[in-house]
């Protein structure tokens, strides 16, 4: 059996000579200094089944953490989710989120921007600005960072359908700027699937939805080699009414569909699978959540080595963002949800997030005030300062309890993973009805579960207050849609209107030849085209979605 030394020796050395530990004091409160880490020898306990199973930190399977000396070097980032009306309004917000110690940014985009309409289609009417920033044009975009060095921050998109060309207008601000492509960091979500399966926010069919993300996988390690193109995505799915288990299976379903696409395509798997990083929901089981990490982490490097072949260790590691429950807050009682939040912040810490976003407590009502959304950001400060979990890495290994359940939630999503497999892989089986028939299972089984007080949600079914407390809402001006109106009208008129058509001209072509798109959306996006118009680009080739109705 390796023993713990040879670790210290080897892999953590390593990980301190990239990032040195963090200048403070790991130890606790009584002036106790733990180990980075504690195993079975520690304690004296002879565990076969430890390296394969369990393993060191920032080593194959990765069930303990991705990297070697994880938060002890260096803090999860903390990357709080924000966007709200006019690019201006949301810039002044990611401002001040930054100076409050917000380690990297978030963008949410309204309701039209993720279906792929301008801000003054007849269809944004009453959206524009409301469940994010609206963005039309590269000219939303230049605002939207203007002030913010986009080669010392890094910034994950949540953007589906429009991805490439949302991608694209970034990447356009940053040549715009003179940054280096090769230095920009971030993540754009682009994961398709997951809109299928649970959000239904998706424009075009399932397989030319696949194949553009599959375009990122081939363009991005070339072009932005530090940049995460996918974000597989289990957050919503979660939210839509799964359990955890199913959560976590389906996810990492969606991600191996993806492998076998960009495999399918002729890409090599060391070359683009570095780059996919992961996203999950955490919940109020505090256990089940943090067990739910590990499992994963263990589930993507045993396949990816084992059954896809990768040889990159970087390869195997599964990285992720996790955001706290926002289906768990609620409208009763929401002061209620900074307990929530900050039991579930903990949960996603001690399960070794890489990226954490936590909810602000009035989001059961409205956009996060200024307020709430620092007293968000100060909940996981306050777990990485104070709380000293950090002092160790994977602190709760060993547990009786956290190791059997990682092991459980292991084996149950396994099973799941491989009856998808046997129905034909991820696609088939949205076509097939399958997840939304699960989903709904699911969700009306917890839901009947409530209603009989056999789960009880904190003043909601039990502990209720007659007299509602009333908290600040933030509203979205209605303002925003003029503003947004008037930048688009000018913008079409002061652009090159030959550029702007011959860039659309090679966008439709590149889609009606299977050639990869992501070349001619950086060029759209540079000729000030709108969202609308590349979309509808790709609307006419590729036809629309609509899902059918399943019994």
């Amino acid at each position: 059996m390796r023993r713990k030394h040879d670790w210290l020796r080897e892999t953590y050395r390593k990980s301190l000579e990239k990032i040195p530990e963090r200048p403070v004091a790991h130890r606790t409160l009584s002036n106790i200094a733990p180990d980075p880490l504690y195993t079975p020898e520690d304690i004296g306990v002879l565990d076969p089944e430890y390296e394969e199973k369990r393993g060191f930190p920032g080593e194959f399977p990765y069930t303990r953490g991705v990297y070697g000396s994880m938060y002890r070097s260096k803090l999860w980032t903390m990357r709080m989710f924000a966007g709200f009306g006019t690019a201006e309004q949301t810039n002044e917000r990611f401002k001040k989120l930054l100076k409050a110690g917000q380690t990297g940014l978030s963008v949410a985009f309204d309701l039209p921007t993720l279906m792929g309409y301008d801000s003054d289609h007849p269809l944004s009417k009453g959206e524009v600005g409301k469940c994010g920033v609206a963005v039309s044009s590269l000219a939303d975009m230049e605002i939207l960072f203007e002030g913010i060095n986009l080669e010392e921050v890094t910034t994950s998109m949540t953007i589906n359908s429009p991805a490439n060309a949302i991608w694209a207008m970034y990447l356009a601000v940053a040549k715009k700027k003179g940054y280096d492509w090769k230095k920009l960091g971030g993540t754009i979500q682009n994961d398709i699937l997951k809109e299928f399966i649970a959000q239904k926010e998706f424009i075009f069919p399932p397989e030319p939805s696949v194949k553009l993300v599959i375009d990122t996988f081939e363009w991005g390690p070339k072009n932005v080699p530090k940049w995460n193109f996918i974000s597989v995505s289990g957050y919503h799915i979660r939210e839509a009414g799964s359990t955890a288990v199913q959560e976590l299976a389906w996810t990492l379903a969606d991600g191996f569909e993806y492998v076998e696409a960009a495999l399918k395509r002729g890409l090599d798997i060391d070359e683009f699978a570095p780059r996919i990083s992961f996203f999950f929901d955490v919940h109020n089981d505090f256990f089940e959540e943090i067990a739910k990490f590990r499992a994963a982490r263990r589930i993507w490097a045993k396949e990816m080595r084992h059954r896809y072949g990768a040889k990159n260790p970087q390869s195997w590691m599964l990285r992720t963002h996790a955001q706290t429950a926002g289906v768990s807050l609620t409208a009763q009682q929401p002061l209620n949800n900074i307990a929530r939040v900050a039991i579930q912040a903990l949960a996603a810490v001690l399960g070794g997030t890489n990226s954490l976003h936590t909810d602000a407590y009035d989001e059961a009502l409205a956009l996060p005030t200024e307020e709430s959304a620092t007293i968000a950001l100060r909940t996981q400060q306050i777990i990485a300062y104070e709380s000293g979990v950090t002092h160790t890495i994977d602190p709760l290994a060993g547990s009786y309890y956290v190791e059997w359940l990682t092991d459980e939630m292991e084996r149950q999503a396994m099973e799941i993973i491989e009856e998808i497999r046997r129905m034909g892989g991820v696609v088939r089986a949205i076509e097939e009805g399958y997840f939304l028939r699960e989903l709904a299972e699911a969700s009306y089984r917890y839901q009947q579960e409530v209603e009989r007080k056999e789960r009880i949600i904190v003043g909601v079914n039990a502990f209720t207050d007659e007299i509602p407390l009333k908290v600040p809402i933030q509203l979205v001006d209605p303002e925003v849609e003029r503003v947004q109106a008037e930048r688009l009208a000018r913008v079409r008129r002061e652009r090159d209107p030959k550029r702007v058509e011959e860039a659309l001209q090679g966008l439709r072509r590149a889609a009606v030849e299977g050639q990869n798109t992501m070349p001619h959306f950086v060029e759209c996006a540079l000729a000030y085209c709108t969202l609308g118009e590349m979309m509808d680009v790709l609307r006419e080739v590729y036809g629309t979605y609509q899902e059918p109705a399943y019994v």
